[in-house]
């Protein structure tokens, strides 16, 4: 059996990354965290935490923590299974944390899955990644769940398909016109001497669509990024450069009086991004109304492969 202080000492030092914080979130002595994990890692025979600057867990502490994480998941859905009939907002908020990239949060994620946080009382922490990294945060024990596009379930995990996003290479009317080749479409060697915006350093949607398109291998050119949804948005509606905008957001933006229209580059071209959910293979209830939520919203946003 696992003593619950240390496995709270464990859970909290991962997650405020210190002992010291750690410590002063638990209200008890830095001695005190210390001395339960020490007396943790002592019982299980193996170092879960590795010491430094940021303190960062095992794999055997990731799995621990993904341990504790479910417990307290589980014991929080009993708590409000007991407390029903209490009358109108009885029921405790519950937190449930995931790793989405901002694309996906933006469009049909926060839009599915918002009449079951207001119905069942739950929080959204929500880790914000590139799709193709939001997995890492899963394996680390961080989240519940991730929308990513791996496909493989990870160890302990479900990878269950979404669909699919499309994204447009698109710019401002000012940019278009810039890049065009003299005979009229595309030029690419124009396109490449333009800056691209984009969202990070993580994120490949640009040279997914050169190699896609042109057969180019990460070219070099000068690149903006803006790592926030709106500001990325803005950055190319400004003409500032050309960036990946995914289908959704173009709807969007077609609907709202006023703005003015980011313009496919090379039209009817795309790069299509199959995303996939993945959370852990035994869920709490909680957890698994949001895995059915998820899904219901992607099978209504996304592209579905049939």
């Amino acid at each position: 059996m696992f003593d619950a202080r240390q496995l709270d000492a464990l859970a909290a030092v991962a997650e405020q990354g210190s002992f010291l914080a750690a410590a002063q979130t638990l209200n008890v002595t830095l001695a005190a965290v210390s001395l339960r994990i020490k007396s943790l890692e002592q019982a299980l025979g193996q170092r879960l935490l590795v010491r430094g600057k940021t303190v960062r867990a095992t794999a055997a502490g990731q799995a621990l923590l993904t341990h504790v994480r479910q417990v307290r998941l589980m014991e929080a859905d009993l708590l409000k299974g007991l407390n029903r009939g209490g009358g109108e907002g009885a029921d405790p908020w519950q937190t449930l944390s995931v790793a989405i990239n901002a694309d996906s949060m933006a469009s049909w994620f926060l839009p599915g899955v918002a009449p079951l946080l207001a119905a069942q009382r739950l929080l959204l922490d929500i880790v914000l990644d590139d799709q193709d990294h939001t997995h890492d945060a899963l394996k680390s024990g961080d989240v519940l769940g991730c929308v990513t596009t791996l496909s493989q379930a990870m160890r302990g995990c479900v990878a269950e398909p979404l669909g699919t996003m499309r994204y447009r290479c698109v710019g401002a009317a000012s940019l278009l016109e810039a890049v065009q080749a003299p005979g009229g479409g595309l030029s690419v060697h124009r396109l490449l001497a333009k800056p691209a915006v984009i969202f990070n350093r993580k994120d490949g949607l640009q040279d997914a669509f050169l190699l896609q398109h042109f057969g180019l291998k990460q070219p070099a050119y000068p690149r903006h990024f803006a790592p926030a949804v709106d500001g990325f948005e803005m950055a190319i509606e400004l003409g500032l450069g050309w960036g990946m905008v995914p289908d959704q957001h173009l709807t969007a933006r077609a609907a709202q009086p006023g703005r003015p229209p980011l313009l496919e580059l090379l039209p009817g071209a795309a790069v299509d991004v199959t995303l996939y959910w993945q959370h852990w293979e035994r869920e709490a209830p909680s957890a698994r109304r949001l895995t059915d939520a998820v899904k219901a919203a992607a099978n209504r946003y996304l592209i579905q492969v049939t």
